[in-house]
């Protein structure tokens, strides 16, 4: 894939998967974050059109969207019964779920590594999806692939596989995992962030380097790249793919480049800027107000306490929808004091308002919480 280095033309290109569509809304709409390089594309399939289209057949390495067709690949042969022995089983859940590496490679070994993607594009008709290069066939996320093509896949997935199939892959999507299985990174991000359930998510990332504090658990580390590869992996990608609304109404599928050093926190604010501004029919906005947030490990407790449960922690300087306010405990941290706690209703949990970049101790128009939070 050829490196993109400026922010994309506002024009905007047919989808291939549906070119009776009407014109969509013009991509300038649509609100890219400064240095974001972007791919999106939204199918309404109750309207059988899409509503949006941004560079939809632009090409970016898939990271772990391509875990949708590792999945496909795998049961593809199995029918009528499509039984899958247990220890599969367990990995399918997980590499779909919670994002599980290990179990995609597994599968991706087994199975024929680059084969597995020629043989789902000749089956699905893709367009624009290509296997990882020869000499890197052991890199799955690198596979190429676009916002049109994942539509595609999609658009298999619900109206023309078996039903068994759309189940066991589909239902694992509805339970995605905030945290992934293999890098603990928190994945919520994109679709899942911008909209209320019901939805369905597969997501992905690559080139966030290695440990990096913030995430949702100790030892997160993004799937390493091999040293100078054929396909250009400079900048990090964030990818949001999936479906939203009751009836699996709208598909989604959202692919964006970050400047090279960009922070997670920053890609995961920024894609969930650029996914709030599209127009997705049948989904629901949560309620609340966003704000940024500043330091690392930051910890979303239970309780407005500083000795409540550690639910999770925030990725650093990431975007978060308050839904409330209350006071609690008194926290210090130089030359900042604070007793006031924000709720985080897409966390189940608070953190202190210290860490939410607000000029004032209580954060404004933000309502007392309930009794019952």
């Amino acid at each position: 894939m050829a490196m993109v280095t400026a922010l994309l033309s506002p024009t905007t290109t047919a989808a291939a998967a549906d070119t009776a569509s009407p014109t969509p809304r013009a991509a300038a709409t649509v609100t890219v974050p400064a240095g974001v390089t972007a791919g999106a594309a939204v199918f309404d399939r109750q309207t059988g059109t899409f509503t949006e289209q941004l560079n939809p057949a632009m090409q970016f390495r898939s990271a772990s969207i391509v875990k949708l067709l590792i999945a496909l690949d795998y049961l593809w042969n199995r029918d009528p019964a499509y039984e899958i022995p247990a220890a599969d089983r367990a990995q399918f859940n997980a590499m779909l779920r919670s994002s599980d590496d290990d179990a995609a490679s597994d599968f991706w070994v087994r199975d024929g590594r680059r084969a597995i993607v020629t043989r789902m594009s000749d089956e699905l008709e893709l367009t624009n999806t290509n296997p990882p290069p020869a000499d890197q066939d052991g890199m799955w996320g690198y596979t190429t692939t676009t916002a049109a093509d994942t539509v595609k896949i999609y658009r298999y997935l619900l109206d023309q596989a078996p039903a068994p199939v759309r189940e066991l892959i589909m239902g694992q999507l509805r339970q995605s995992t905030r945290c992934s299985a293999t890098d603990s990174f928190d994945q919520h991000f994109g679709i899942a962030g911008a909209f209320n359930q019901p939805w369905a998510v597969k997501q992905g990332w690559s080139g966030f380097g290695g440990v990096e504090n913030g995430t949702c658990g100790s030892d997160a580390s993004a799937l390493g790249t091999a040293a100078d590869p054929p396909l250009d992996v400079t900048r990090p990608a964030l990818h949001t793919t999936g479906t939203v609304g009751a009836g699996d109404r709208s598909i989604v599928a959202v692919f964006t480049l970050h400047p090279v050093g960009a922070t997670y926190g920053k890609a995961y604010t920024d894609l969930g800027r650029l996914t709030r501004s599209l127009t997705v029919p049948g989904g629901v906005r949560p309620t609340g107000t966003w704000f940024g947030t500043w330091s690392s490990d930051v910890n979303v407790r239970a309780g407005a306490t500083t000795d409540s449960d550690v639910l999770t922690q925030l990725p650093a300087g990431v975007e978060v929808l308050v839904g409330c306010q209350k006071e609690g405990q008194t926290v210090s941290v130089p030359p900042y004091t604070n007793q006031w706690w924000a709720y985080l209703p897409q966390y189940g949990g608070y953190v202190t308002n210290i860490y939410i970049s607000s000029p004032g101790n209580q954060l404004p128009n933000v309502p007392l919480c309930s009794s019952r939070q």
